[in-house]
Protein backbone atom coordinates (compact mmCIF):
# COMPACT_ATOMS: atom_id res chain seq x y z
CA UNK A 1 0.00 0.00 0.00
CA UNK A 2 1.23 3.47 -0.92
CA UNK A 3 0.61 5.98 1.87
CA UNK A 4 1.87 8.82 -0.33
CA UNK A 5 4.77 11.26 -0.37
CA UNK A 6 5.50 14.40 1.59
CA UNK A 7 8.19 17.07 1.45
CA UNK A 8 11.02 16.90 3.98
CA UNK A 9 13.64 19.46 4.88
CA UNK A 10 16.66 17.15 4.87
CA UNK A 11 17.79 14.57 2.25
CA UNK A 12 18.43 11.92 4.93
CA UNK A 13 18.01 11.11 8.61
CA UNK A 14 16.00 8.74 10.78
CA UNK A 15 14.10 11.52 12.55
CA UNK A 16 13.27 13.13 9.21
CA UNK A 17 11.75 9.85 8.01
CA UNK A 18 9.81 9.31 11.26
CA UNK A 19 8.17 12.72 11.02
CA UNK A 20 7.13 12.00 7.44
CA UNK A 21 5.71 8.59 8.45
CA UNK A 22 3.67 10.10 11.30
CA UNK A 23 2.27 12.78 8.99
CA UNK A 24 1.23 10.31 6.28
CA UNK A 25 -0.24 7.83 8.81
CA UNK A 26 -2.42 10.59 10.22
CA UNK A 27 -3.54 11.52 6.70
CA UNK A 28 -4.40 7.85 6.00
CA UNK A 29 -6.45 7.66 9.21
CA UNK A 30 -8.51 10.68 8.10
CA UNK A 31 -9.04 9.19 4.62
CA UNK A 32 -10.21 5.90 6.13
CA UNK A 33 -12.73 7.75 8.30
CA UNK A 34 -14.05 9.34 5.10
CA UNK A 35 -14.39 5.94 3.42
CA UNK A 36 -11.31 6.16 1.17
CA UNK A 37 -9.05 3.17 0.78
CA UNK A 38 -5.26 3.25 0.68
CA UNK A 39 -4.22 2.53 -2.95
CA UNK A 40 -2.09 -0.50 -3.76
CA UNK A 41 0.93 -0.13 -6.03
CA UNK A 42 3.59 -2.22 -7.69
CA UNK A 43 7.31 -1.48 -7.37
CA UNK A 44 9.88 -2.06 -10.10
CA UNK A 45 13.44 -1.80 -8.75
CA UNK A 46 16.48 -1.71 -11.05
CA UNK A 47 19.89 -0.08 -11.31
CA UNK A 48 18.14 2.86 -12.99
CA UNK A 49 15.70 3.59 -10.17
CA UNK A 50 12.38 2.74 -8.53
CA UNK A 51 9.16 2.92 -10.50
CA UNK A 52 5.78 3.08 -8.76
CA UNK A 53 3.10 1.55 -11.02
CA UNK A 54 -0.61 0.90 -10.92
CA UNK A 55 -0.92 -2.89 -10.43
CA UNK A 56 -3.82 -3.22 -12.92
CA UNK A 57 -3.05 -0.78 -15.71
CA UNK A 58 0.76 -0.86 -15.25
CA UNK A 59 0.75 2.94 -15.60
CA UNK A 60 3.82 4.62 -14.10
CA UNK A 61 2.73 6.96 -11.30
CA UNK A 62 6.22 7.96 -10.09
CA UNK A 63 9.67 7.34 -11.54
CA UNK A 64 12.39 7.88 -8.95
CA UNK A 65 15.84 7.71 -10.52
CA UNK A 66 18.38 5.87 -8.44
CA UNK A 67 20.98 8.63 -8.42
CA UNK A 68 18.35 10.97 -6.93
CA UNK A 69 17.53 8.62 -4.00
CA UNK A 70 19.50 9.87 -1.02
CA UNK A 71 18.15 7.73 1.82
CA UNK A 72 16.08 4.57 2.31
CA UNK A 73 15.14 2.68 5.49
CA UNK A 74 12.49 0.59 7.20
CA UNK A 75 10.80 1.64 10.42
CA UNK A 76 12.17 -0.25 13.43
CA UNK A 77 9.05 0.47 15.48
CA UNK A 78 6.66 -0.62 12.73
CA UNK A 79 7.82 -3.60 10.69
CA UNK A 80 5.25 -2.89 7.97
CA UNK A 81 6.63 0.55 6.97
CA UNK A 82 9.32 1.21 4.34
CA UNK A 83 10.51 4.65 3.16
CA UNK A 84 12.99 6.33 0.88
CA UNK A 85 13.85 9.98 0.16
CA UNK A 86 14.21 11.15 -3.44
CA UNK A 87 14.95 14.57 -4.88
CA UNK A 88 12.26 15.68 -7.32
CA UNK A 89 13.63 16.48 -10.79
CA UNK A 90 11.24 19.39 -11.42
CA UNK A 91 10.92 21.19 -8.10
CA UNK A 92 14.30 20.08 -6.67
CA UNK A 93 12.51 19.35 -3.38
CA UNK A 94 13.24 16.30 -1.26
CA UNK A 95 10.21 14.00 -1.03
CA UNK A 96 9.80 11.09 1.34
CA UNK A 97 7.82 8.13 -0.10
CA UNK A 98 6.15 5.87 2.46
CA UNK A 99 4.85 2.32 1.86
CA UNK A 100 3.01 -0.19 4.01
CA UNK A 101 3.69 -3.86 3.28
CA UNK A 102 2.90 -6.81 5.50
CA UNK A 103 5.50 -9.24 4.12
CA UNK A 104 7.81 -7.47 1.61
CA UNK A 105 9.49 -4.76 3.69
CA UNK A 106 12.80 -6.59 4.17
CA UNK A 107 12.85 -7.78 0.55
CA UNK A 108 12.30 -4.25 -0.72
CA UNK A 109 15.06 -2.86 1.47
CA UNK A 110 17.55 -5.53 0.34
CA UNK A 111 16.60 -5.14 -3.31
CA UNK A 112 17.17 -1.38 -3.31
CA UNK A 113 20.49 -1.92 -1.50
CA UNK A 114 21.54 -4.39 -4.19
CA UNK A 115 20.49 -1.94 -6.90
CA UNK A 116 22.75 0.70 -5.35
CA UNK A 117 25.69 -1.73 -5.23
CA UNK A 118 25.24 -2.79 -8.85
CA UNK A 119 24.86 0.80 -10.01
CA UNK A 120 28.02 1.82 -8.17
CA UNK A 121 30.00 -1.06 -9.68
CA UNK A 122 28.76 -0.19 -13.16
CA UNK A 123 29.71 3.40 -12.52
CA UNK A 124 33.28 2.39 -11.64
CA UNK A 125 33.53 0.12 -14.67
CA UNK A 126 32.28 2.73 -17.12
CA UNK A 127 34.24 5.60 -15.59
CA UNK A 128 31.11 7.62 -14.92
CA UNK A 129 29.89 7.55 -18.50
CA UNK A 130 26.95 5.31 -17.69
CA UNK A 131 25.51 7.88 -15.26
CA UNK A 132 25.58 10.57 -17.92
CA UNK A 133 23.92 8.20 -20.36
CA UNK A 134 21.15 7.46 -17.90
CA UNK A 135 20.65 11.17 -17.31
CA UNK A 136 20.37 11.79 -21.03
CA UNK A 137 17.91 8.92 -21.42
CA UNK A 138 15.82 10.22 -18.54
CA UNK A 139 15.82 13.71 -20.05
CA UNK A 140 14.76 12.33 -23.43
CA UNK A 141 11.96 10.30 -21.85
CA UNK A 142 10.68 13.36 -20.03
CA UNK A 143 10.79 15.37 -23.27
CA UNK A 144 8.87 12.63 -25.07
CA UNK A 145 6.15 12.74 -22.42
CA UNK A 146 5.90 16.51 -22.74
CA UNK A 147 5.63 16.28 -26.53
CA UNK A 148 2.96 13.59 -26.30
CA UNK A 149 0.93 15.77 -23.92
CA UNK A 150 1.30 18.78 -26.20
CA UNK A 151 0.32 16.67 -29.21
CA UNK A 152 -2.82 15.47 -27.45
CA UNK A 153 -3.79 19.07 -26.58
CA UNK A 154 -3.29 20.17 -30.20
CA UNK A 155 -5.45 17.29 -31.44
CA UNK A 156 -8.22 18.34 -29.09
CA UNK A 157 -8.01 21.95 -30.35
CA UNK A 158 -8.17 20.79 -33.99
CA UNK A 159 -11.19 18.62 -33.18
CA UNK A 160 -12.94 21.57 -31.51
CA UNK A 161 -12.28 23.79 -34.56
CA UNK A 162 -13.65 21.12 -36.91
CA UNK A 163 -16.80 20.80 -34.80
CA UNK A 164 -17.30 24.59 -34.84
CA UNK A 165 -16.85 24.61 -38.63
CA UNK A 166 -19.49 21.91 -39.07
CA UNK A 167 -21.94 23.81 -36.88
CA UNK A 168 -21.34 26.98 -38.93
CA UNK A 169 -21.96 25.13 -42.20
CA UNK A 170 -25.20 23.63 -40.86
CA UNK A 171 -26.55 27.05 -39.84
CA UNK A 172 -25.56 28.60 -43.20
CA UNK A 173 -28.17 28.95 -46.01
CA UNK A 174 -28.60 25.91 -48.31
CA UNK A 175 -26.45 25.75 -51.43
CA UNK A 176 -27.99 27.30 -54.55
CA UNK A 177 -30.46 29.53 -52.73
CA UNK A 178 -29.99 33.25 -53.18
CA UNK A 179 -31.30 35.47 -50.43
CA UNK A 180 -32.54 38.81 -51.77
CA UNK A 181 -30.65 41.66 -50.26
CA UNK A 182 -32.45 44.82 -49.30
CA UNK A 183 -30.81 47.99 -50.61
CA UNK A 184 -28.52 49.66 -48.12
CA UNK A 185 -29.62 52.99 -46.71
CA UNK A 186 -27.73 56.05 -45.53
CA UNK A 187 -27.85 57.65 -42.07
CA UNK A 188 -31.26 59.21 -42.93
CA UNK A 189 -32.70 55.80 -43.84
CA UNK A 190 -32.77 56.87 -47.53
CA UNK A 191 -31.91 54.65 -50.44
CA UNK A 192 -28.75 56.05 -52.07
CA UNK A 193 -28.79 57.33 -55.67
CA UNK A 194 -28.13 54.78 -58.38
CA UNK A 195 -27.81 55.30 -62.17
CA UNK A 196 -31.00 53.33 -62.82
CA UNK A 197 -33.13 55.36 -60.43
CA UNK A 198 -35.35 58.20 -61.85
CA UNK A 199 -33.36 61.41 -62.29
CA UNK A 200 -34.35 64.85 -61.16
CA UNK A 201 -35.30 67.50 -63.68
CA UNK A 202 -33.17 70.17 -62.02
CA UNK A 203 -30.13 71.29 -64.02
CA UNK A 204 -26.67 70.40 -62.85
CA UNK A 205 -24.21 72.95 -61.48
CA UNK A 206 -22.30 73.29 -64.73
CA UNK A 207 -25.47 74.43 -66.52
CA UNK A 208 -26.07 71.30 -68.57
CA UNK A 209 -29.46 69.68 -68.56
CA UNK A 210 -29.87 66.08 -67.41
CA UNK A 211 -31.11 63.45 -69.84
CA UNK A 212 -34.78 63.78 -70.85
CA UNK A 213 -37.46 62.25 -68.69
CA UNK A 214 -38.64 58.89 -70.05
CA UNK A 215 -41.90 59.05 -72.00
CA UNK A 216 -45.17 58.37 -70.20
CA UNK A 217 -46.52 54.91 -70.27
CA UNK A 218 -49.17 54.31 -72.92
CA UNK A 219 -50.95 51.81 -70.74
CA UNK A 220 -54.52 53.03 -70.02
CA UNK A 221 -55.27 53.10 -66.32
CA UNK A 222 -58.77 53.01 -64.94
CA UNK A 223 -60.22 54.32 -61.73
CA UNK A 224 -62.04 52.47 -58.97
CA UNK A 225 -65.28 52.31 -61.06
CA UNK A 226 -63.60 51.09 -64.23
CA UNK A 227 -63.77 54.46 -66.03
CA UNK A 228 -60.87 56.13 -67.76
CA UNK A 229 -59.66 59.10 -65.67
CA UNK A 230 -59.54 62.58 -67.16
CA UNK A 231 -56.24 63.38 -68.82
CA UNK A 232 -55.72 67.03 -69.80
CA UNK A 233 -52.83 66.05 -72.05
CA UNK A 234 -54.97 63.81 -74.23
CA UNK A 235 -58.13 65.93 -74.22
CA UNK A 236 -59.06 67.20 -77.71
CA UNK A 237 -61.79 69.29 -79.32
CA UNK A 238 -63.69 66.25 -80.49
CA UNK A 239 -64.28 65.03 -76.97
CA UNK A 240 -67.14 67.48 -76.24
CA UNK A 241 -70.50 68.25 -78.01
CA UNK A 242 -70.57 71.39 -80.23
CA UNK A 243 -72.62 73.47 -77.79
CA UNK A 244 -70.23 72.79 -74.90
CA UNK A 245 -67.24 73.27 -77.12
CA UNK A 246 -68.55 76.68 -78.25
CA UNK A 247 -68.94 77.84 -74.65
CA UNK A 248 -65.44 76.66 -73.86
CA UNK A 249 -64.13 78.60 -76.86
CA UNK A 250 -65.90 81.73 -75.67
CA UNK A 251 -64.41 81.34 -72.21
CA UNK A 252 -60.97 80.84 -73.70
CA UNK A 253 -61.32 84.02 -75.79
CA UNK A 254 -62.44 85.89 -72.68
CA UNK A 255 -59.40 84.67 -70.75
CA UNK A 256 -57.18 85.92 -73.55
CA UNK A 257 -58.80 89.37 -73.31
CA UNK A 258 -58.10 89.54 -69.57
CA UNK A 259 -61.47 88.47 -68.18
CA UNK A 260 -61.59 86.47 -64.94
CA UNK A 261 -64.12 84.10 -63.33
CA UNK A 262 -64.90 86.52 -60.49
CA UNK A 263 -68.63 87.32 -60.41
CA UNK A 264 -69.45 84.83 -63.15
CA UNK A 265 -72.71 82.92 -62.72
CA UNK A 266 -72.61 79.28 -63.75
CA UNK A 267 -75.64 77.27 -64.62
CA UNK A 268 -75.97 73.80 -63.11
CA UNK A 269 -78.37 72.58 -65.79
CA UNK A 270 -77.05 69.34 -67.24
CA UNK A 271 -75.80 69.93 -70.76
CA UNK A 272 -74.68 66.41 -71.35
CA UNK A 273 -74.88 63.09 -69.62
CA UNK A 274 -71.09 63.14 -69.08
CA UNK A 275 -71.12 66.46 -67.20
Amino acid sequence: QFLGSTEVEQPKGTEVVRDAVRKLKFARHIKKSEGQKTPKVELQISIYGVKILDPKTKEVQHNCQLHRISFCADDKTDKRIFTFICKDSESNKHLCYVFDSEKCVKEITLTIGQAFDLAYRKFLESGGKDVETRKQIAGLQKRIQELETENAELKNKVQDLENQLRITQVHASPAGSVTPKSPSTDIFDMVPFSPISPQSSTPTRNGTQPPPVPSRSTEIKRDLFGAEPFDPFSCGAGDFPPDIQSKLDEMQEGFKMGLTLEGTVFCLDPLDSRC
